[in-house]
């Protein structure tokens, strides 16, 4: 390591604990080698931590907790595939393996892989030698290094900057996969199966020094004992291409090409992360900063320089600080940037002029440029399942099976298949149309085509409440209250996630919810249809039977106010909070409460109730705990069941509103108090 002239006041303070693990872990190997033999259903807290530098993450089904018994220990496992990469026999193998170790389905990340859930401790040693042996690996997929490289998964042919950012996604994550033998050590005893082989260049850039950007005599080059502080998330894409979310990593690459469409070189952005903690405020998304542009000869040098920097700077004190966004908000893109030209030797081009970024999701039949076809398949959150009239893991399978074809994976946790032949296509739909799915974009509603959902309940250690189960239904009452105020062909981009970590990116979302309490979420708004802007907290806590009390009067404001063909988001971030809450405050819907929330046991109308009004610092806020709202809002109160039934039949009959009504009665009790 080289010596800073910008000082690290983390570097005097106490390591976190997981620092010392992975000292203490013989380069990814202990505890869990030793574990791994024992005869128990799960792994000791130190372990795990471990673990998930190979893929797997320790999970308790928490439907199936019993009072006084053991968790239902099982574990998510994880793959790693550069650019979304999946050949067919490591799909098929991943199928057979969700049929005899998982739950049945496979899960399509928001980072281009897959995931299996429910495998028990006693297979998962099986399960992780199956796919090695099938060209994948799980190595890196979780843990504090470098995770799966992410690339634009459309199979352009004919447009060679998606080629170069295929090539160089898979190059980064081999200079940057850990090379610790400790992999192939626990789960194929020491077995180095058949792969492709590493780029020459590659290698030789991964052992080459620059001036202190690895670690002599060390069996992890670039990561040194310690690997990195947290974990680190890279993507390659092409100019105006964001199908990949190229502000939420640490390190983004856009291909630079010349007029002839040969490989200059590279724009670089860097500094982006979504992951965040309630009640912390030290803690925050943020976008990636523009940084600088590099020649193609000196991109490995440039990624090892920005690695390094991170590695050798961020804190490892607090693992809620230690991101390189951090490291870049504290120091500042100046500093970073000087930092980084130390590690690189020499001085950093400035960053190239580029097109504005869209977003692009690929479905449907399209032609990929060689004569040959791809189709993208929608996967609603991700999840590959056999589910009533959809049959969607057997399409995948037979299809696979049928005409061996390369999958690539979306980061929008959707699924395409290509270098398929013109004479191949009508075979391919008819396998998919008699399995239910559906392949025609425009038939697909577009609130689900452009929304996401991490797992959350009732697997996710972090999960505070529920996102992927219940997503569904929240997408219909959306798409019931645009109806409502007129606005039946308006779509937006919306995302939950059932905890802050934001793996389903909901802060770049136009409506995001993010989970914070149980059936409660933050409420986000603001973001672009492209993910080009970070969204904003408009509630802090939305209980989900609230929902229409909540969104109703925003949508008609939107109605009311949207400039032409200005999306949702746009308008948010346009009009501001200010003036959204002041019209939800003097907003009078006739129909106050909906059915979603009399379905409730204790004689309260929830979309009420949990809107009660709560001080905090003396101001009014619309819920307990939550974003600041204007004075003018109106208040809210609780009704026992027969009270609220009498006040509804009586509203009906008068052709007038329950809160007309119920402002009528208080006020003549009032009088003759």
């Amino acid at each position: 390591m080289v010596k800073s002239s910008i000082s690290n006041p983390a570097a005097s303070r106490k390591p976190s604990k997981v620092e010392g693990l992975k000292e203490r872990s013989n380069f990814l190997r202990e505890p869990v080698a030793t574990e791994l033999k024992q005869d128990t259903t799960h792994f000791s807290e130190d372990a795990i931590q471990i673990l998930k530098f190979h893929g797997s993450y320790q999970q308790d089904n928490r439907d199936n907790r019993v009072k006084g018994q053991e968790k239902d220990y099982q574990f998510m496992l994880r793959t790693r595939n550069p650019a979304g990469f999946v050949p067919p026999e490591l799909y098929l193998t991943l199928d057979r393996l969700a049929e005899e170790y998982g739950n049945k389905t496979l899960r399509v990340t928001t980072r281009q892989g897959f995931q299996m859930h429910g495998i028990l401790k006693k297979n998962l040693k099986s399960a992780i030698a199956a796919i090695v042996r099938s060209m994948g690996s799980t190595l890196g997929a979780c843990g504090d290094v470098n995770r799966n490289v992410m690339a634009p998964p459309a199979p352009f042919k004919n447009q060679p900057a998606y080629q170069y950012a295929w090539e160089y996604a898979d190059n980064i994550a081999q200079l940057l996969t850990p090379q610790t033998g400790a992999y192939y050590e626990i789960w194929l005893d020491g077995e180095k199966a058949v792969s492709a082989e590493e780029n020459p260049e590659v290698v030789a850039a991964r052992q080459s020094n620059g001036t202190g950007t690895i670690i002599h005599d060390n069996p992890e080059p670039i990561y040194g004992t310690h690997y990195m502080p947290r974990k680190f998330k890279c993507s390659v894409t092409v100019p105006g291409d964001n199908s990949i979310d190229l502000y939420s990593q640490d390190l983004s690459l856009v291909v630079i090409t010349n007029d002839k469409q040969e490989l200059l070189g590279f724009n670089v952005f860097a500094g982006g992360g979504l992951g965040r903690t309630h009640n912390k405020e030290e803690t925050f998304a943020r976008m990636a900063d523009e940084i600088c542009y590099v020649a193609k000869e000196d991109v490995y040098k440039l990624i090892k320089a920005i690695v390094a920097t991170q590695r050798d700077y961020s804190d490892r004190t607090d693992r809620r600080h230690a991101r390189l966004k951090y490291l870049m908000n504290d120091w500042g893109v100046d500093k970073f940037r000087t930092k980084v030209e130390e590690y690189f030797g020499k001085k950093l081009a400035p960053f190239q002029a580029l097109p504005e970024f869209k977003y692009e999701d690929f479905l449907g039949w399209q032609e990929q440029g060689d004569g040959k076809l791809f189709v993208g398949i929608s996967v609603e959150n991700g999840r590959v399942k056999d589910e009533g009239a959809l049959q969607l893991r057997t399409a995948l399978r037979e299809i696979v099976q049928q005409f061996n074809l390369p999958i690539r994976l979306t980061a929008h946790h959707n699924i395409i298949f290509y270098d398929i032949e013109p004479s191949q296509k009508q075979a391919i739909q008819d396998i998919l149309t008699r399995c239910g799915v559906q392949t025609d974009p425009q038939a697909i509603n577009a609130l689900v085509r452009y929304s996401m959902a991490c797992p959350a309940m009732p697997t996710c250690g972090l999960a505070i409440t529920e996102s992927e189960r219940v997503m569904p239904s929240v997408l219909k009452r959306i798409e019931t209250l645009l109806e409502q105020v007129g606005l039946e062909n308006e779509h937006f981009v919306v995302r939950m996630t059932g905890c802050p970590n934001g793996c389903a990116r909901p802060y770049l979302a136009e409506l995001g919810f993010v989970g914070s309490a149980t059936e409660s979420y933050q409420v986000w708004l603001g973001g672009s249809p492209s993910q080009t802007r970070l969204a904003v907290p408009y509630m802090e806590r939305m209980h989900i039977n609230d929902l229409e009390t909540q969104l109703k009067p925003i949508f008609a404001y939107f109605k009311q106010e949207k400039q032409e063909n200005e999306s949702f988001g746009c308008f948010c971030d346009r009009i501001g909070f200010d003036s959204i809450r002041e019209f939800a405050a003097n907003y009078e819907a006739q129909n106050v409460v909906e059915a979603y929330s009399t379905d409730d046991s204790d004689g309260l109308v929830e979309a009420m109730a949990d809107s009660a009004i709560a001080e905090n610092d003396g101001q009014t806020v619309a819920i307990g705990n939550t974003t600041i709202a204007t004075n003018k809002l109106r208040r809210r109160i609780s009704l026992s069941d027969d009270i609220y039934l009498q006040l509804k039949n009586a509203a009906t009959s008068q052709g007038k509103s329950m809160t007309q009504l119920a402002n009528a009665a208080i006020e003549a009790y009032l009088k003759a108090d």
